[in-house]
């Protein structure tokens, strides 16, 4: 794509040159990088204006899907920046294993703790994550352990939404500018029921089947032996053709799945939160 089909929203480049000045004031800091849009412009920026004073961190654990980890580390290779993987146990959290509303509290407990260890050992004086302007108003629990660990959003205190970020990314030359949304694998499972590394491969594994057979933009939501697809609406009509669905429903009970739907209402974002009474966090 030339830059001419990614136009600049109006506001974004000062937003930009807020980031800029943020991230002056700062020491030396600790990125969460998982590698989705917001955190690696998070990262690139932060390594242009800091340098080695910049530390990018990947968590690795189950619930990351192995094409975001090679993203990640093929973008922080050719952007030189100082990266490191680490390893988290949010699965050994019984909190998160319950699957209950507040799950992604404990996963960003887990990461946080760690992080915020990270950069007191190392002498780094803050930590951030990748939380963008237009999370704000998103049922979003891991705030709660952001604000308890200190960690700093300053894609979010610039006021720079998810549009501004896709543009800024592709002017940069990022190849995650047009990446789509990459929540973990365990949103995939539907509150209350159990998060298992069992199904976790399972959920990686249906979806890098429907990657393989040309899609982009989809879900596998993990109901004990039945798999709901969802696909964003410009795909729905090639995945609903006859040979098509038939294709896909041999390659998911291949994985284990009984029983696979295509959901006629396609890919919303967070639409296993639709039955619970959530507020912002």
């Amino acid at each position: 794509m030339t830059a001419a089909l990614v136009p600049m929203p109006d506001g974004a480049r000062e937003r930009d040159a807020d980031l800029t000045s943020r991230l002056r004031l700062l020491p030396s800091l600790v990125v969460a990088y998982s590698g989705g849009v917001d955190s690696a412009f998070l990262a690139l920026r932060a390594t242009r204006i800091l340098g080695e004073r910049a530390f990018c961190v990947t968590a690795d654990s189950p619930s990351y899907p192995e094409r975001h980890r090679s993203m990640a580390i093929s973008v922080a290779r050719d952007f030189g920046f100082r990266h490191e993987m680490i390893h988290t146990d949010e699965l050994e959290r019984p909190g998160y294993r319950a699957n209950a509303g507040d799950r992604c509290y404990y996963c960003k407990h887990e990461l946080f703790a760690r992080l915020t260890e990270i950069a007191r050992l190392r002498g780094i004086a803050a930590v951030a994550d990748g939380t963008n302007a237009d999370d704000r108003g998103d049922y979003r629990p891991g705030r709660r352990a952001a604000r308890e660990f200190g960690v700093q959003s300053p894609l979010d205190a610039a006021g720079l939404t998810k549009a501004n970020i896709r543009a800024l990314s592709h002017e940069a030359g990022l190849p995650t500018w047009d990446e789509p949304a990459s929540a973990c694998l365990s949103s995939r499972i539907p509150h209350f029921s159990e998060v298992t590394e069992t199904k976790l491969r399972a959920i990686e594994q249906g979806e890098a089947e429907l990657r393989r057979l040309g899609f982009r933009v989809m879900r596998v939501r993990h109901h004990g032996d039945s798999a709901s697809l969802e696909f964003d609406r410009a795909e729905m009509p090639r995945a609903l053709e006859p040979v098509m669905m038939a294709t896909i429903e041999r390659a998911l009970r291949a994985i284990g799945f009984l029983d696979v739907t295509i959901d006629p209402r396609g890919y919303r974002t967070g639409s296993l939160n639709e039955g619970l009474k959530l507020r912002p966090v």
